[in-house]
């Protein structure tokens, strides 16, 4: 059945696969990650959070835990904190090998605005409406709409580049009258092939600034391909399109050499990029 190898592949590699392995210690792992536990589950190691009050989060468990020897926040039954942890790991639990630390995590970049630019050169006299008549909210969906019906569509975004030359704004002010302002934005669609050739089409529902470029994958496929990921790969924490670089993220509690050759295999270089939560420990 297709998908049965990778699974396949990933039992054999957690059971070490062969005889000299197995008389091998076992490999380390560690990372920096947010660790909880509740009336539901004890501590276990989250990749992603919900920062209530008191906080949400869910992973694998993590074996050899004790509260009483970490700082820790606690409400309503829930305990947590943000640690380093190193331990081996089974293919589904992490077991500690020594005690646990405060994590270290790198300074918060300075704020910024943080928009995706166009591709295309900037027109002569800047981005500008052809037709500001059709340079509306509506006009953007009507035209989002019809390109991903067209076939070898790959993706699309907004560019709101210009919020950045506006003196004294600040995009975390939560009411932006400056943002998202139909005229002055760039509408980015992505076509396989010549993306030149559906212009004429998206024409005629927008009127606004238009940038049109190339990519190899069109998003259906990635996205058949992350399902099929979704279905072959176990212990994944996150997944996704990236329809800008053409390819699917996927965010995997342990990510082994043998398991990036064996995607790689199957779905070509570069059109899978893997990202491991725990990194080996360099004894």
């Amino acid at each position: 059945m297709r998908g049965v190898w990778l699974a396949t592949a990933l039992a054999a590699l957690a059971a070490c696969g062969t005889a000299s392995a197995a008389t091998a210690p076992p490999t380390r792992y560690q990372a920096d990650g947010f660790v909880l536990a509740d009336a539901r589950h004890g501590p276990q190691l989250c990749a992603g959070v919900a920062f209530s009050m008191p906080p949400q989060c869910a992973g694998p468990d993590i074996v050899g835990w004790d509260w009483n020897t970490v700082d820790h926040d606690a409400q309503g039954g829930v305990r947590w904190g943000d640690y380093h942890v190193v331990g081996t790991w089974d293919g589904e639990r992490l077991t500690l090998t020594e005690p646990p630390r405060p994590a270290k995590r790198p300074d918060a970049p300075p704020d910024r605005s943080d928009f995706i630019p166009s591709p295309c050169p900037e027109p002569i006299g800047g981005w500008r409406p052809v037709d500001p008549a059709k340079a509306t909210d509506q006009a953007i969906d009507a035209a989002i709409d019809l390109a991903k019906k067209i076939p070898g569509y790959a993706g699309g975004w907004l560019d709101q580049s210009y919020l950045d030359e506006i003196e004294g704004y600040d995009p975390r002010d939560p009411i932006e009258g400056y943002a998202n302002d139909p005229e002055r934005l760039v509408l980015n669609l992505r076509f396989t092939g010549d993306p030149a050739v559906h212009e004429p089409a998206i024409r005629e529902v927008w009127g606004g600034a238009l940038c049109l470029s190339h990519a190899e994958q069109t998003r259906a496929r990635l996205h058949a391909i992350q399902k099929r990921i979704e279905k072959e790969i176990k212990g994944l924490y996150s997944i996704g399109t990236d329809e800008l670089k053409d390819h699917v993220d996927v965010g995997a509690w342990v990510v082994t050499e043998e398991l990036r050759r064996e995607v790689e295999e199957r779905y070509g270089k570069g059109l899978v990029v893997l990202h491991s939560f725990l990194e080996p420990v360099d004894d």
